[in-house]
């Protein structure tokens, strides 16, 4: 299982520091978490494409940099996201009226497209669309309501994208990478590594004013090694 930063919990005075320090450690993917102070429930706007512009012009074309795009007008702004450089633009099935034509548009352009579904949200509704997509994210907390813990009831469900992600990937389709979000830390990445992750979004539990990026890495990747998890 890989590992990619969420920046929220950067100093955004910091931010370019933090992202070479990120880099320096060793991440290679960028999460870019947008909120537009409509679509989540506690209305928190973060940033939009000219901070996205930014992070790519420093980072250079090396750096794999998605977009989660928590808005309600995700069909209607795609393209500024594209064009601020990110390499795949994952928006959210309940937020999206016609999300096979969202996918077609996207793939359009070159850039990838991620589907992601809140914790409520049956498997099913984005199952249809698994031969298109090139990720599944799935929320184990609710988008943007801060201070939740990590949700383990949603193991069933990232096991049965799993299994159909194999069964894809055996008949000869596509293989969409598998992504989770929302409290994970060193003492449950060998659970939902287990459960058949591909890349967990780490926030604060890599970007924090306790250690250094590097420091909270190295004790995921021995968690993982381990194959342990603690509580």
């Amino acid at each position: 299982m890989e590992v990619t930063p969420s920046i929220l919990t950067a100093d955004f005075c910091k931010l370019g520091e933090t992202l070479d320090e990120a880099i320096e450690a060793g991440l290679n993917w960028i999460h870019m978490d947008v909120m537009d102070g409509n679509w989540v429930i506690n209305k928190t706007i973060t940033f939009g494409p000219a901070i996205i512009r930014s992070v790519r012009d420093r980072l250079g074309e090396d750096v794999f940099i998605d977009c989660h795009l928590m808005i309600s007008n995700a069909e209607e702004t795609w393209i500024q996201y594209v064009d601020a450089g990110v390499d795949m633009v994952i928006a959210h099935i309940e937020a999206v009226q016609d999300f096979p034509e969202l996918i077609r548009r996207i793939h359009s352009t070159g850039v990838q497209v991620g589907c992601v579904l809140n914790p409520d949200t049956p498997v099913s509704d984005v199952m249809p669309l698994l031969p298109e997509l090139d990720l599944v994210l799935v929320m184990s907390v609710v988008p943007g309501k801060g201070g939740q813990s990590f949700m383990p009831q949603v193991e069933n469900k990232v096991r049965e994208f799993r299994k159909a992600i194999d069964e894809q990937e055996k008949s000869g389709g596509k293989t969409p990478i598998l992504m989770i979000d929302g409290g994970i830390k060193h003492h449950n990445a060998a659970m939902i590594a287990d459960w058949g992750i591909d890349i967990a979004v780490v926030g604060s539990g890599l970007i924090n004013d306790n250690a250094p990026i590097s420091h909270n890495l190295n004790e995921i990747q021995k968690a993982l090694e381990s194959g342990q998890s603690t509580h």
